[in-house]
């Protein structure tokens, strides 16, 4: 029996596919448990539609981030902090402030997971950093720490 599956189920297959399972476990325990519906080709239709829908937003989302990362690349964050003598850092610059800069000074908003420091950042100073803004699609960089007036 074909059976459209509504959830990711072990062995049988992710959500929205399309299987080939035995009529008893279709009945007996898929269907009971709401992880699958019966292949009618009216919902067959429907899946289709969905993955149509969904690879259009991933395509518009992949666009985005290249223009985003288009405009970004090259480009110098600067982030001031508190430092000592030699130009030392109390501390450590962190992805976090590295993307409230990033927001601040650019207005692109980015999780501070998707911030790769090359090294950690204790120094006055550039360093190089890269931005994932989706997969395979990132910008490198420069993190310009400046000694912050007192």
């Amino acid at each position: 029996m074909k059976v459209i599956l509504l959830e990711d189920v072990k062995n049988i297959g992710k959500r929205d596919e399309i299987v080939n399972v035995s009529d008893g476990y279709a009945r007996n325990f898929l269907f009971p448990r709401r992880w699958a519906v019966e292949a009618t080709p009216g919902a067959s239709r429907e899946i289709e539609r969905k993955r149509a829908a969904q690879h259009q937003r991933e395509m518009e989302q992949r666009q985005e981030a290249e223009k985003t990362a288009a405009s970004l690349r090259g480009k110098v964050i600067i982030v001031a902090t508190r430092c000592g003598s030699q130009g030392r850092l109390y501390g450590s610059v962190t992805a976090a402030e590295v993307a409230d800069a990033l927001k601040e000074q650019y207005h692109v908003s980015v999780d501070k997971r998707k911030i790769e420091l090359a090294e950690t950042i204790r120094t006055v100073g550039d360093s190089a950093a890269t931005v994932k803004l989706y997969p395979e699609i990132s910008a490198k960089m420069t993190v310009r720490v400046t000694a912050q007036e007192a």
